[in-house]
């Protein structure tokens, strides 16, 4: 038996085999889940043709975090289905071009808002459409976000990188208030990896260039294991009393200096 065996996982964020929350999706299949992927738009079409590459092939179900009837719809659908919801993987992120690219200057609200509504309240949004699915989970609800550790400043990261420490402390204050309802809510600070999402960030080849080299363990852009090994240890009951934590996975980039 997996470490998720007979748990039920919705799981965000799957364009390509690339995605960190494919990684995810596959490892926890393996592990026992039974899972299903959201997605949105023309993007609904590359997640439906990868999802045919998972272990067992889930459904893809309609969600675009900026619309609260696909939402509402989700919610309703996995009451039907499931009745109750044992984790739940946050992997979204999107900012416009001008958000990026390395002059925080120059980006106006209508984008910085986008940036913000996409990437941070998202999470808020799902934690508070799925909870009444997640405390019901016979051991517990677990919520994991994906990040990218948001302490510094990074090249070209900009308003990303805000919206990203915005998400951090969200989190600690969605594990705060959804404790006592039985749900974890963590994190998993993941290093570069070349995903599509990555691909879009000007001068993301600084990040190639200089992490394994300074990682204590090295660091392989292309291996998303490691993640999705940390993500579903999450998910399990393995940390039944952790929550509110950034568990870093980056091969240890984040504890050394120059």
């Amino acid at each position: 038996m997996g470490i998720l065996e007979g748990k039920r996982i919705l799981v965000t964020g799957v364009l390509t085999e690339a995605s960190l929350a494919f990684g995810v999706a596959r490892l926890a299949e393996e592990e026992g889940a039974e899972i299903v992927l959201t997605s949105f738009g023309r993007a609904t079409s590359l997640t439906r043709r990868v999802a045919r590459r998972l272990p067992t092939e889930p459904d893809v179900l309609e969600l675009d975090v900026t619309a609260p009837d696909d939402v509402a719809n989700v919610a309703r659908h996995l009451e039907e289905s499931w009745q109750h919801l044992d984790g739940l993987v946050h992997s979204i992120g999107n900012a416009p071009e001008r958000c990026l690219g390395g002059d925080i200057l120059r980006a106006d609200w209508t984008d910085v808002a986008k940036t913000l509504e996409v990437s941070t309240y998202s999470l808020k949004l799902l934690c508070a459409a799925f909870a009444p699915l997640l405390e019901r989970a016979p051991t517990g609800g677990s919520v994991v976000a994906m990040d990218f550790d948001a302490r510094v400043a990074w090249p070209a990261y900009d308003w990303m990188g805000v919206a990203k420490a915005a998400l951090e402390s969200l989190t600690r204050y969605l594990a705060r208030d959804l404790g006592p309802r039985g749900i974890r809510v963590n994190l998993v600070a993941a290093g570069p990896m070349r995903t599509m999402a990555a691909k879009s960030i000007p001068g993301f080849s600084k990040f190639e260039e200089i992490w394994d080299g300074r990682a204590p363990l090295g660091w392989d852009i292309a291996d998303s294991e490691p993640v999705a090994r940390a993500a579903v240890a999450l998910l399990s009951d393995w940390f039944p009393k952790t929550t509110g934590e950034m568990v870093h996975v980056d091969g240890g980039f984040h504890a050394t200096g120059a």
